[in-house]
């Protein structure tokens, strides 16, 4: 009965979001306050509708009630009760249905924080989001109902992707889908701006805290996938350009040039046009990420779906989506002011070099992730872009970014002085230089490249806390003073601080794990040692192990100093899931500072012994340590009040005005 009530619930919920789509937009039209203030409720009831049918989704998992075609499709009685609740988002069905349960959270979300907004721009935002609602709600009931049923039931599930029966893959759609269903708030914020005809600096602050959370949640649902596939799939690599992995560091990169952008606009009340466009392109790369995952034309481990007509019912919202949003960009755009002018060398003009980068960075990643597609499209022959272009095309956009991201804080609004600039940093280049100094001379003389990124990552490090120490005045005036000033510094200036130190630690663990590690590949008898890097590993033997729905055989390895202490055991696995007759390698890894042994299993030898692909990867952990880094710096930047307090409502205004007079 809870799986008709979630299907009739999901009904409800679309009925909704053509209402939030109609009434407070007619409402914003005839200027009438009632009409408008329709969307704040329908909202919330949107919400609550869709997380009844998501609760009695994954009520039919807990249970293992295989009379849903969707649980006997990705579910399995013996599988552990974290995997039967994950196995709800871990397929296609399930997965949109939590994509419209995140983007209906955030509609909610405007309805409720939203109150100081403009009362048309609050009902053009949420009918905006009731479109988006409205689309993909029909895209369910119409392509991907979770909810049929199947008749009889059988016995048993199939069993989720044994891929997928991770931790990581627990934690990582939720976290990508609220990144990705976030950058709907700033689309539908800059098409109800566009509607009205006005874009302004307050605009720009409601707008960014909204960006600000989903590009937090995007970077930490990237970093958990990159980290899954590092551990999960056993090849050791921690970012392989796979098309499904481009698709979501798009509108990463697209959405940190909206971030940076809306600073300017806040600040200067400059770049509106460029910011209402990037916002437009943002959730449009958004959106095309669901389609390459669910349309069939990728095949990766990451995808969802192979059905072209779900492929072509996505195709046709995006299409409906971003060129109706493009469209009425390119009609209102002639009538919005440009905004203040600044000088090139400025803290605006440095963000806009920032914008520049990013962008032709993420065009190069679109190009290369596209052009494949297209080629098959249009002459059948099927080609791979792969690691050597993205490296090649890539990197040398984003070095320089990098390079640059120190001297952004550093120059004054409107007119900055380079050269002062460049003085104030020059602690930092100096330590940046030294680190280059000694990684090359001390560590590998036949790099030049190690060298010169790792003083580049020490250089991001140093120079965002130079910008800290700066404005407490260290050096200039005393310790006790510095320290006052330190705390009475907005939490804005800590969340850039963090982002920018945390993107100077990714670069490090990125350079080093790249450039120095240490890889061999044997076959090992039990009894058998092997070094690598200063340490001994030693092949013990292999084991069988049963798990509640798997089997495996566990290779144990001694792991010790070369001529000195133990230090522990690693297990490495070679899986077999029953259900869905699937092998899979658990990589046992042990971690020793922030670098790792890394250890992954092959096949066995016809004489008793087994492949063993072994990698000392030094300082790879600086990769995700990084990541937790900027996403922290974007959470406490959350917490400045600047940033949570948009321009005052009518009734605040009013009272102050009266309290004046």
């Amino acid at each position: 009965m809870s799986v008709e009530i979630g299907h009739f619930a999901l009904v409800l919920a679309f009925v909704l979001s053509l209402v939030q789509s109609v009434v407070p937009l007619s409402g914003a039209r005839l200027g009438s306050e009632r009409l408008m203030r329709v969307g704040e409720p329908v909202a919330v009831t949107g919400l609550a509708l869709i997380a009844t049918s998501f609760a009695a989704l994954t009520l039919a998992y807990v249970q293992s009630d295989f009379s849903v075609l969707n649980a006997w499709e990705n579910s399995h009685s013996a599988k552990p009760m974290l995997y039967k609740i994950t196995g709800t988002w871990g397929n296609h069905e399930g997965s949109m249905l939590l994509w419209v349960l995140i983007l209906a959270l955030f509609g909610a979300m405007v309805a409720f924080f939203g109150r100081n907004l403009p009362p048309t721009l609050r009902a053009n935002v949420l009918a905006v989001q009731g479109m988006i609602a409205a689309a993909f709600l029909l895209f369910i009931l119409l392509t991907s109902n979770p909810f049929t049923r199947l008749h009889p039931a059988p016995m048993e599930g199939r069993d989720l992707n044994p891929l997928l029966q991770d931790v990581g893959l627990a934690i990582h759609p939720p976290l990508l889908y609220i990144g990705y269903v976030g950058f709907s708030i700033s689309f539908s914020f800059a098409v109800a701006a566009l509607i009205e005809g006005r874009i302004d600096a307050a605009w720009a602050r409601w707008v960014r805290p909204w960006t600000l959370a989903a590009w937090a949640f995007l970077t930490g649902g990237i970093a958990v996938g990159s980290y899954w596939a590092y551990y999960e799939l056993g090849w050791g690599g921690f970012w392989f350009w796979d098309p499904v992995e481009n698709a979501s560091f798009l509108p990463w990169l697209s959405g940190t040039a909206l971030l940076h952008s809306a600073i300017v606009m806040e600040k200067r009340a400059a770049l509106k046009i460029w910011t209402v466009l990037l916002a437009i392109l943002t959730f449009s790369l958004s959106l095309l990420g669901t389609f390459l995952v669910r349309s069939g034309v990728l095949t990766s481990v990451h995808t969802f779906a192979s059905d072209p007509t779900r492929g072509v019912f996505i195709l046709a919202i995006l299409m409906a989506f971003i060129g109706g949003a493009l469209t009425l960009f390119a009609i209102r755009a002639s009538r919005l002011a440009p905004g203040g002018l600044f000088h090139p060398i400025s803290r605006e003009g440095a963000l806009v070099l920032n914008n520049l980068l990013l962008t032709t960075a993420a065009a190069t990643v679109l190009v290369g992730t596209l052009y494949p597609l297209l080629i098959e499209a249009l002459t059948g022959e099927k080609i791979s872009v792969g690691p050597p272009f993205f490296n090649l095309t890539f990197i040398p956009l984003f070095l320089p970014l990098l390079a640059a991201v120190p001297f952004g804080p550093m120059l004054s609004w409107k007119r900055g002085d380079l050269p002062a600039a460049a003085q104030r940093l020059q602690f930092a280049f100096a330590g940046a230089a030294v680190s280059g100094l000694v990684s090359y001379f001390l560590i590998d003389r036949a790099s030049v490249f190690a060298a010169l990124g790792i003083g580049l990552g020490l250089w991001l490090i140093l120079g965002a806390v130079t910008d800290l120490a700066l404005k407490m005045g260290v050096g200039k005036v005393k310790p006790s003073v510095a320290l006052r000033r330190l705390k009475g510094l907005p939490l804005s200036m800590f969340g850039t601080t963090l982002a920018h130190a945390g993107l100077g630690i990714t670069t490090l663990g990125v350079v080093c794990v790249t450039i120095l590690e240490t890889e061999r590949v044997l076959v090992m008898q039990p009894g058998e040692s092997m070094e690598i890097s200063g340490y001994s590993l030693e092949y013990e033997a292999l084991q069988p192990f049963t798990g509640p729905n798997y089997t495996e055989e566990r290779a144990h390895f001694a792991v010790s100093e070369v001529g000195g202490r133990p230090l522990g055991e690693i297990v490495s696995a070679k899986r077999f899931y029953t259900a869905r007759n699937m092998p899979t390698t658990e990589a046992g890894i042990r971690t020793m500072g922030l670098s790792q042994l890394y250890v992954s299993l092959g096949d066995k030898t016809n004489d008793g012994g087994i492949v063993v692909r072994v990698w000392w990867k030094p300082l790879v952990t600086l990769i995700w340590l990084g990541t937790l880094f900027m996403m922290v710096g974007g959470a406490v930047s959350l917490f400045d009040r600047r940033l949570r307090v948009g321009a005052p409502s009518r009734q605040r205004a009013t009272a102050a005005q009266g309290a004046s007079s």
